[in-house]
């Protein structure tokens, strides 16, 4: 299906030279504010509850999201599942843990910049969204709480626009959160940790951690990998080596795209142990001594999206050969023409952190 010039002028306006062309849409805002007039700018979701932040009937696109939230409770970023459903849809495009969401698992905050998602101070809690996310009919966001004694405080703003229609080949923004509790390895008796770090070989990519997969038409746009490594030893622990490798309407392996090691699908080198943010890749946690602990990671395809006419299969090894056992989460982010295959979350207390150490 072609572009046409429709759908390239209803999507201009970033970057900055886009910001001249003057469109035929309303600017509109939700937020929390207090509707008394008071300084209670924010909702009070109790635990099982489940608030509304937009509702819609009108086509449109939303531009920005920002949202900060307080709660007594421990993990509470892993127990706010973000929902979105576009033109009324039967299930959910974005069905994510809030704080994976915008960039960073564990249930933990950084201060981090990229361009479509960012971690403000204090402390990295004030969370910042521009994905794009277009809509022809309606649009519908929640936010849930399955938080088990304390309230959220939640405080937030939705900018988007409305327009008199959206192109018909438009796609539709989706994301996708995923864990692998510890990750299927291989026993490390009777190796040397070379053997264990590097050996093997991997000629199928059957038993890839899986980033994405999903089926339609549409572009696979990045995600964020979090790693909490499980290995205790004072021998060489790094955590990578895994090969990105992204199947394309089911081909055969090897897959078209094919990587060569973890830090270097996120565009890094050398086994890093240094935080770094950058528009389109960065590593927010970079772990403790020898890659201990817990470690995140984003890479973003925004300059080169993988297209897929029918289907996708994103994955990434677990240390060389899929050798490693280790917690691995992510959050896959891209955009497909509707319908989507339907996907579930796992309960909250699959996704539950584990603690430090």
């Amino acid at each position: 299906m072609a572009i046409t010039l429709e759908s390239v002028e209803f999507l201009v306006g970033s970057p900055m030279s886009g910001l001249p062309l003057v469109r035929d849409a309303t600017s509109r805002r939700v937020s929390s504010w207090d509707r008394t007039g008071g300084n209670d700018d924010r909702l009070h979701i109790r635990p099982g509850e489940q608030a509304i932040l937009l509702e819609t009937e009108r086509p449109g696109c939303i531009r920005h999201i920002w949202v900060t939230i307080a709660c007594d409770e421990p993990d509470f970023l892993r127990k706010i599942v973000l929902q979105a459903w576009w033109d009324g849809e039967a299930s959910p495009s974005v069905h994510v843990p809030i704080g994976d969401f915008f960039g960073i698992g564990h249930g933990q905050t950084r201060n981090f910049v990229s361009l479509p998602l960012q971690m403000s101070p204090e402390d990295g809690k004030g969370f910042n969204c521009w994905f794009p996310m277009p809509f022809a009919r309606s649009a519908r966001i929640t936010a849930t709480s399955e938080c088990a004694e304390h309230e959220v405080l939640f405080y937030y703003y939705i900018d988007y626009e409305e327009v008199d229609g959206v192109p018909s080949d438009i796609a539709y923004f989706h994301a996708q959160w995923r864990r692998q509790n510890p990750t299927d390895g291989i026993p490390e008796s009777g190796l040397t940790n070379e053997e264990y770090e590097f050996g093997g070989h991997n000629k199928t990519g059957d038993g890839n951690y899986v980033l994405l997969e999903a089926t339609g038409r549409g572009h696979y746009v990045g995600c964020n990998l979090n790693i909490h490594n499980l290995r205790a030893t004072d021998q060489w622990n790094w955590y990578g080596e895994g090969d990105d490798m992204i199947f394309v309407d089911d081909e055969p392996f090897p897959p078209s795209l094919h990587g060569t090691g973890t830090e270097d699908y996120f565009n890094t080198a050398w086994c890093p142990t240094q935080g770094y943010s950058a528009p389109y890749h960065g590593i927010t946690m970079p772990g403790g001594p020898n890659w201990s602990g817990k470690i995140s990671l984003y890479r973003f395809h925004i300059e080169d999206p993988v297209r897929f006419r029918r289907s996708i299969r994103a994955t990434i090894e677990h240390g060389h050969a899929n050798h490693r056992s280790d917690d691995v989460s992510s959050t896959a982010y891209w955009y497909q023409q509707e319908p989507h295959a339907p996907f579930d979350l796992l309960p909250v207390a699959d996704r539950l952190p584990r603690a430090d150490g």
